[in-house]
């Protein structure tokens, strides 16, 4: 049976529509058996993004394990135009650990739905953006892309492609990833599956993402977060170096 070790996409009270704390969810990632957890807080010019202060700060402010759990640096940035760049600077995704690369619909006024061509773009885009880790939620039925193109793309600068719980929860984009992960699988593509968590009791929860993976027979070596080698991988290719996990308090 297929369970996370690592939960890498949740919003805190630093988000304005989250609702528990960083102490919170490391308690909850620890009751669920987690052992890594990524703090990724939307960027400044999203609708309910924190000062860029609370970026700079994080590795001041909070230690790198809480109740045994490992807690990683990170943010989740918005994707602002159709080139696919993202709403962090340079300078504060080079201070962090993860980056999410995420396409809002609802928080971006100044991006909608383009035509194929421009939303496929996007993910083209933020493959080649050396600073994504991961490609979040690319199920969004609102935001039709090619994905033969995008997937290519993805396997090529080796993204992480992000099956999310909350989305198939809340928004029904179980059509968006049937039609997805078969690509994905066909190119060899690394997931991940994340909970999104905006609330600690939603921490570490995948059943329907596990699911559907199961489902679709996608390789389990595939996906990074049910293995502790391969998770510490992705997250010291930036050069932190959590050697069995001994980091310096900040980067």
């Amino acid at each position: 049976m297929m369970k996370i070790i690592a939960d890498m996409h949740m919003h805190t009270v630093a988000s304005t529509h989250a609702y528990s704390t960083v102490k919170e969810m490391a308690e909850a990632a620890r009751d669920r058996g987690l052992e890594f957890i990524a703090i990724t807080d939307h960027t400044p010019d999203s609708t309910d993004g924190p000062h860029i202060w609370h970026f700079h700060n994080l590795h001041k402010a909070i230690p790198r394990e809480l109740f045994g759990v490992k807690i990683v640096y990170g943010a989740e940035s918005s994707v602002v135009d159709f080139d696919g760049n993202i709403d962090l600077p340079d300078k504060e995704c080079d201070g962090l650990d993860w980056i999410i690369g995420s396409v809002h619909l609802d928080m971006i006024p100044a991006l909608s739905s383009g035509t194929r061509e421009q939303n496929t773009n996007v993910y083209l885009g933020l493959a080649k953006n050396p600073r994504i880790d991961v490609i979040g939620h690319p199920a969004n039925l609102q935001f039709p892309f090619d994905c033969e193109r995008a997937v290519r793309a993805f396997k090529e600068y080796d993204k992480i492609v992000e099956v999310n719980e909350s989305t198939l929860l809340w928004k029904n984009s179980e059509s968006g990833y049937r039609e997805l992960l078969p690509v994905c699988k066909k190119y060899g593509v690394r997931l991940i599956v994340n909970s999104d968590a905006h609330f600690y009791a939603s921490v570490g929860k995948a059943e329907r993402s596990l699911a559907l993976l199961k489902e679709l027979s996608y390789p389990e070596e595939l996906i990074v977060n049910l293995d502790r080698e391969k998770m510490l991988h992705y997250i010291n290719r930036k050069n932190i170096i959590f050697s069995g996990w001994n980091p310096q308090p900040g980067r």
